[in-house]
This record gives structure tokens, C-alpha cells and sequence, in this order.
């Protein structure tokens, strides 16, 4: 004990201290305290700022800003959509509203020709004939899956416009006619019709009718297309559509052979399958459209416009007419034919144009 003590002498006094602790503890002491403290000011301080933090992450939200309410009435507010595409981004044009449609026709109603006037547009994308491929509408599952892929804006095809299409669709045949013209096999639209007015009533989507006023051109159409896809005398190449007077001039020479007596119950099916055709999707929102007065009458092409909700634009197509004038150049067996339908309703068919 006494070698802890320290003397100090002096002239007038006599000091004694006691030895100096050492300051490694207390400064210890000290810096357990700072932390404390800044551990309970930092905790009180996100508390306030309303952040919260989960294990070893910092949850950061983005808010996007919602779109504008559009300018639009009532009624039209469930075919109006803002999609967004999982495989690229609509930029600048994601609050640009884009309508939902679907093209149902026949083979040879000018389906065909109709689109290409559709895709003239600078903000219309219709995809085609998707549902050509069996795959896609082998059950109600993969039809709808297609579907979701087309009107989200993932759908990739030479139709595809930019980030801005303001309406976008497909061409859905109602069957698929066969070389004979008759029996023809329905391509999903039809069969799942229930399935399918359902869907286009909950997301939206319009049905864009498109159907022929003379079944007996169509008739020959398809036949006329079939010996095409057989014999292939442009060059070796079958073509359903051709943009050239010359190559229309060549697929015109083909006389088709009708058979007389399927002739009348096959348009008979035809009228039977448009007829059921629109009372299935008479609930769905729809305009009915024959291609012979889209032909004649160019200002149905502006009611087409005006039923998407799209800029109205002069529309332009580079497909070319194959089969013109009277329809005796074109069937070999044209005195049977015009035997067959003499005195039925029908007969108007014999003389009618386009």
C-alpha cells in the first residue's frame, strides 16, 4: 500500500496523492454510451420518416403516376386499356389508350385484303391469322393465353407497330373451308364460342364482322386457291393474295368445276354458320361489315375507324383483284351451275358483282 502513495515536499506543505487510474476504461464507458444513444436516435428517426426496413433489405417503392382519366363517355370505358408489355417498354406513349379487336370472317370473304387496309393505319396492329396454327387453339386455356399475348402488346409479327398502336387485333376465321367448299372445320372461335363472347365482354373487345354478300364468288375463290396451293403456276409459288395485274391475270385462267349437287346446301351452310355466328356475339360490342360494300362504298372504311376510336386516314392496300366481270369466266360448269340455282333464292348470286 504504501509503495501506491506518492510524497510530495515542499517549503511550506506536504502533499500526499493518490496514484491516476488509467483512462482506457472510462473512455470505454463513454463510447458504449454514444453508441447507445445513437442506436435509439437513429431508430426514433426512421420510426418518424415512416421507412421500413426488413431484415438485411432496404424497401424502397416507386409510386408511378397514374394516367390521365381520358376524355371519353361512360360506355367506353371498359374497351379503353393501358397495356404493358413484358417485353418492351411503351415509353413515352404508356398512357396512350389502345383498343382491343378481333377480325371474324370466312376463308375468301376479303379478310385478307381488309387487314392489309387496317395495318395501313399508322396506329392499327392486326396480327393476322393466328389461329391457323391447330396449337394455339387446341382448348379454351391456350386460346385465351394467345389472346393475352396479342392484346398486352407481346405479340411479335410484321404487323407490330411501335410503342403508340392505339388498336390492336387479329383475324379469327370462323371455320376453315375445306378444297370442295363445304364441311368446313371449325377453328375455336366457334366451338368455344361461350368461352369466348365471355372474354371479349371482360376485357374488352371488339368484334369486327366481315362477311360476303356473294357466297358463290367465295365458292369459287376456294377452289380456285386450291388448285393454286396444288399446282403452284406462278413460278412454283402458292400465293392466297397477289399485288400484281400480271400475276392476278395468271390465277384468273383457272376455270373451277362446281359440284351441283353439294352447290346450294353449301351456301345453305355458309348463311347457317354466319346466322349463328352473330347471335353468339350479339351481347360483345360488333359492327357487321360485306366486303362488297366496303369495295363500293369507301366511307365504310371511316365507320371502321370511327368504331376503334382511331384518327381517321385514307387507307390503302396493295392486293390485287384476281377474279373480275362475270362469273362465267371462271367456272367450267356454268350452264349446271346456273341450272342448280334458277328459281331459288340463289339465283341473284348468278349475276351479282364483286
Amino acid at each position: 500500500m504504501a509503495d501506491d502513495l506518492c510524497f510530495f515536499f515542499s517549503k511550506d506543505s506536504f502533499i500526499i496523492k493518490a496514484p491516476k487510474k488509467s483512462p482506457l476504461a472510462l473512455r470505454m464507458v463513454v463510447l458504449v454510451f454514444a453508441m447507445v444513444c445513437g442506436v435509439y436516435i437513429c431508430s426514433i428517426c426512421l420510426k418518424q420518416i415512416g421507412i421500413r426496413t426488413n431484415p438485411g433489405f432496404l424497401n424502397v417503392e416507386v409510386i408511378e403516376r397514374p394516367c390521365p382519366e381520358p376524355n371519353i363517355e361512360p360506355w367506353e370505358t371498359p374497351y379503353v386499356h393501358y397495356p404493358r408489355p413484358k417485353t418492351y417498354s411503351r415509353a413515352e406513349c404508356k398512357c396512350n389508350p389502345v383498343r382491343y379487336f378481333a377480325i371474324l370472317s370466312m376463308q375468301r370473304s376479303g379478310s385478307g385484303w381488309f387487314e392489309t387496309l387496317l395495318n395501313n393505319h399508322t396506329n392499327i396492329s392486326s396480327n393476322g391469322e393466328i389461329f391457323s396454327v391447330k396449337v394455339r387453339r387446341s382448348n379454351v386455356s391456350t386460346i385465351t393465353e394467345t389472346l393475352d399475348k396479342i392484346y398486352n402488346l407481346d405479340w411479335s409479327s410484321s404487323a407490330s407497330k411501335n410503342e403508340c398502336t392505339a388498336a390492336v387485333g387479329l383475324k379469327w376465321m370462323l371455320n376453315q373451308a375445306k378444297a370442295s367448299g363445304i364441311q368446313p372445320e371449325q377453328q375455336g372461335v366457334m366451338r368455344h364460342h361461350e368461352e369466348i363472347v365471355e372474354y371479349f365482354k371482360t376485357r374488352g373487345v371488339s368484334a369486327i364482322f366481315l362477311f360476303r354478300r356473294n357466297l358463290l364468288r367465295r365458292m369459287i375463290s376456294i377452289l380456285a386457291n386450291s388448285y393454286d396451293r396444288d399446282v403452284k403456276p406462278l413460278n412454283g409459288t402458292h400465293k392466297s393474295h397477289v399485288h400484281s395485274p400480271r400475276e392476278a391475270e395468271i390465277l384468273a385462267k383457272y376455270k373451277s368445276l362446281i359440284n351441283t349437287t353439294l352447290l346450294i346446301p353449301s351456301l345453305k351452310q355458309v348463311e347457317d354458320t354466319t346466322a349463328k355466328a352473330l347471335e353468339y356475339f350479339k351481347s360483345a360490342r360488333h359492327i357487321i361489315l360485306y366486303y362488297e360494300d366496303v369495295v363500293k362504298n369507301h366511307t365504310k372504311l371511316l365507320d371502321v375507324q370511327d368504331f376503334l376510336k382511331v384518327p381517321r386516314r385514307e387507307l390503302k392496300s396493295r392486293q390485287v383483284k384476281i377474279h373480275k366481270g362475270s362469273l362465267l369466266n371462271y367456272v367450267e360448269n356454268w350452264d349446271e351451275v346456273q341450272k342448280s340455282l334458277k328459281g331459288t333464292h340463289y339465283e341473284s348470286l348468278l349475276s351479282g358483282d364483286y
